[in-house]
């Protein structure tokens, strides 16, 4: 039996991570052993759970899959992953995969837990995986037509994994709306981009994902008459003041929520399929887009706290692991 460590990022207490050294085991009959090659920052959930916002009601459902500790902290916290298969199952070993799992160097999981990156995803790419499959979720979770007039409001990450799946259905107007400016982004994805005042309105469908107030108040602003704002913010901790008066019953508006934890019946789709088309609709080199820079995992104590305060601007911000 060999004796095998890996180094793994941990949140000790609310915006302050160190890395240690850990124990990994041996994979058994049904597991492997992975190497991570990138692993990536999520600049919403993840900073949320880096700052100790995550609500106490709510700890069981944000556990992430592989997490280790408990929140608020220390934790081990994060599902962005894609590695190579060192040893394990026969049949999966070279093979470059992606897994829902924390920022760690080497791990061992069940072989069901990873996904086999196709042909033509980059490794680097392939951390979006998760942030896609979430937009991927909202979108059918919108359920737009052909020709439907949509907005996405927050250029955030999610937001503008949004953006590109829709930008790839015939016929649809889609426009992306932030309070930053994100024209460059938009049109790497081949969607228009306004900031709040000049947004197009009337439009049938608005997806919100910048997690602010204002932006859902836009949001609803922007709709026709019985138009739906699929809301895919997560506040936290925070309460969310929703304008419920003047138009909104008038209008006969509708807010739907949407998230990732949960597939519509109506889909029937499995988590794994759903996985699978993530995987698959990153071959499209738009969302090259979303990576907005890189850093290498002993930079991680000290990135995190940034990319949490804002003082690293981030979209998804990709973390490099050494070779060995």
């Amino acid at each position: 039996m060999r004796l095998l460590t890996a180094r793994a990022f941990w949140m000790t207490s609310p915006g302050i991570g160190e890395i240690r050294t850990e124990r990994v085991p041996d994979p058994g009959p049904d597991e492997v052993l992975v190497r991570t090659l990138h692993s990536g920052v999520s600049r919403g959930t993840e900073t949320l759970v880096f700052q100790g916002r995550v609500p106490e009601s709510q700890w069981p459902s944000m556990r992430a899959p592989f997490q280790g500790g408990d929140f608020p902290a220390p934790v081990k916290y994060g599902y962005l992953n894609v590695g190579v298969v060192e040893a394990g199952v026969p049949e999966l070993i070279g093979k470059t995969v992606f897994c829902l799992f924390p920022h760690q160097t080497r791990y061992v999981v069940p072989a069901t837990a990873v996904t086999v990156v196709p042909d033509g995803v980059p490794a680097a790419r392939a951390v979006l995986t998760g942030t896609v499959e979430t937009a991927v979720n909202a979108v059918w979770d919108a359920a737009p037509q052909i020709g439907d007039r949509i907005s996405v409001v927050g250029g955030g990450m999610v937001g503008l994994s949004v953006a590109a799946v829709l930008a790839g259905m015939p016929g649809t107007d889609v426009e992306l709306v932030d309070v930053q400016n994100r024209e460059n982004e938009a049109k790497k994805l081949n969607v228009g981009f306004a900031q709040p005042a000049a947004a197009q309105t009337e439009r049938d469908i608005v997806i919100h994902a910048s997690a602010t107030e204002q932006g859902l108040t836009t949001a609803l602003e922007l709709l026709a008459t019985e138009g739906t704002v699929v809301e895919l913010s997560w506040y936290g901790d925070r309460r969310i003041a929703v304008p419920l008066g003047e138009f909104f019953h008038s209008r006969r508006l509708t807010i739907r929520s949407s998230q990732v934890g949960g597939i519509a019946p109506a889909r029937r789709r499995s988590y794994a399929q759903r996985l699978a088309l993530a995987l698959d609709l990153l071959k499209d080199p738009r969302f090259d887009a979303l990576i907005s820079g890189r850093s290498g995992f002993d930079e991680l104590p000290g990135v995190l706290p940034r990319i949490a305060d804002g003082s690293l601007p981030a979209l998804c911000h990709v973390i490099d692991h050494p070779a060995n």
